[in-house]
């Protein structure tokens, strides 16, 4: 039996991602996969989320929804290896105002593919954009997006520019001049930081967390589970990874960067040991609509779960001015 001990939520690494999770305390018997499958959904209750599914071709989506369907929608989209759950936190604070929409990644969390799906990025957005064209809220979106979900949401924003109503970047990936990070100057070393044995779960966090959190050890094993089992996709994904960075170039990264119209925040942990911060004002620079960014000190690879109520502080004011900003490119779609 689970007991609900305290609320906020405690966050679980999920590689570049993470999920958040109620804090919990293992009674009795140990703790399921079962009954950390509800502990989750207690999460994404609390968060003001359900959980709906989509078919669209081939695809199978799982996601959570939340929020009043006649508000501005917006969709969040996660990191590498993490799922719809790392939103959770920050999207408690958003449900209240507006419509959100948080999807499980092709081959990430419980959105299911065939073994032979393209998992590279712009493959990534092209289905993603035929979810939100089956889901109805393609038109005037505002797009938020964490780590490699960053680079997802990024290069939505510059093909569907004239939906996009905003943009969120937060420690986003991409291909930078000015980086200082060993992940992105040898992307091999991503294949290092897959959890597939007992312990690699705790390495990873402290690689993704600048002050991980405690675990109840019966909340971490569950976790870990999870992430072994899921541990081919996130290979697979790392393995595309590794080859776009091959054939592209801060340049070709330059061009879709510049092709965003959208109004777009910077947020970034300053300590993030796996895309630095030393890269904000690069990506600034060639975002045409950028705003000054925002650098959270003490904070590593993941602010939305690290320091989430600094992040929305900063979001909910850079929103409700987007959104009622006009997109002077709306109807303009080829």
């Amino acid at each position: 039996m689970l007991k609900i001990i305290c609320k906020p939520l405690l966050p679980i690494v999920m590689a570049l991602g993470l999920t958040g999770i109620t804090t919990v305390a293992a009674q009795a018997a140990p703790l399921t996969q079962q009954s950390f499958q509800q502990v989750l959904q207690e999460e994404r209750s609390w968060a003001g989320l359900t959980t709906r599914t989509l078919k669209v071709g081939d695809i199978e989506w799982t996601y959570s929804e939340g929020g009043d369907k006649a508000k501005p929608t917006v969709m969040l989209v996660h990191g590498l290896s993490g799922s719809r759950d790392n939103w959770n936190r920050v999207a408690r604070y958003l449900t209240p105002y507006y419509h959100v929409i948080i999807p499980d990644l092709p081959a990430h969390g419980d959105t299911k593919v065939p073994a032979e799906f393209d998992l590279q990025i712009p493959n990534m957005v092209e289905a993603l954009r035929r979810f939100t064209e089956a889901a109805s809220i393609n038109k005037n979106l505002n797009v938020a997006g964490h780590s490699l979900g960053g680079a997802v949401a990024g290069l939505y924003s510059a093909q569907y520019f004239f939906d996009v109503q905003s943009l969120l970047l937060i420690d986003s990936a991409g291909v930078f001049k000015s980086t200082q990070s060993p992940y992105l100057k040898d992307p091999t070393l991503l294949r290092d930081i897959v959890v597939t044995k007992p312990g690699d779960f705790d390495k990873l966090m402290k690689i993704a967390m600048y002050n991980p959190p405690f675990i109840p050890s019966a909340l971490k094993q569950e976790q870990e589970k999870v992430m072994i089992a899921q541990a081919d996709n996130t290979r697979k994904v790392i393995e595309q990874l590794i080859k776009l960075y091959g054939y592209y170039t801060p340049e070709t990264f330059a061009l879709a960067a510049r092709a965003i119209e959208a109004p777009t925040l910077i947020i970034w942990g300053k300590q993030d040991k796996i895309i630095d911060v030393n890269v904000v004002p690069e990506l600034k620079g060639l975002i045409k609509n950028a705003q000054e960014p925002v650098i959270l000190p003490n904070v590593g690879h993941t602010p939305i779960l690290e320091a989430e109520q600094l992040v929305i502080q900063k979001y909910l004011p850079f929103l409700q001015k987007a959104v009622a900003t006009p997109n002077p490119f709306a109807g303009s779609a080829p």
